[in-house]
């Protein structure tokens, strides 16, 4: 099984193979319109336009699942990210992202690159921990999504390189997209 197996819906309700895909660097992420990391949209959008021409697309997954923070529509959601964000890169249906109800693609992810904690040399690392050990202890148990904005990196093979929690930032992750040019 590799990425290239996976078909999803796109936010407009189109079937798209992942396969499309090949030969590209791709990061998947799992979003959010009302999220405290929902700023991260600007910062996925600046990656894109600066390094599609180098082959690299992103693939935005929302899902309503973690405190009910993208409650809107499919239309809701791609007209937020288009005004508030500019969006341009690809966004697909809301779904699930962890457990038994998960998208595939996302039951794929995790098993390729399952949760190693939340990385303390960032100040948001802790709180978040504690904000979702307060609040929904049960998501800290095994190597599902923890929150919104989770990362995965794949390379132009459609290799699984790396899975990056919500609190590192997508231009955090700049060196590490590089190195798949």
């Amino acid at each position: 099984m590799s990425i290239y197996d996976f078909t999803c819906k796109t936010i407009d309700g189109k079937e798209k193979s992942l396969s499309d895909y090949k030969g590209k660097v791709l990061i998947i992420v799992n979003t959010a319109s009302k999220c405290g990391f929902t700023p991260q949209f600007e910062e996925l959008e600046n990656l894109y336009k600066k390094y599609k021409e180098q082959g690299l697309e992103i693939l935005g997954f929302p899902s309503n699942q973690f405190a009910g923070q993208d409650p809107g529509t499919n239309n809701d959601t791609a007209n937020f990210c288009r005004i508030n964000y500019g969006v341009t890169f690809q966004l697909f249906d809301k779904g699930d992202v962890r457990g038994e109800t998960a998208q595939p693609i996302f039951q794929y992810l995790v098993k390729e690159k399952p949760f190693f904690g939340f990385n303390t040399q960032y100040p948001a690392a802790k709180k978040l921990e504690n904000f979702i050990k307060n609040n929904f202890p049960k998501i800290l148990v095994g190597d599902d999504i923890k929150w919104n904005f989770t990362k995965f990196l794949i390379d132009r093979t459609g290799k699984v390189i790396a899975r990056f929690e919500p609190i590192k930032t997508p231009y955090a992750m700049e060196d590490e997209i590089k190195k798949l040019f």
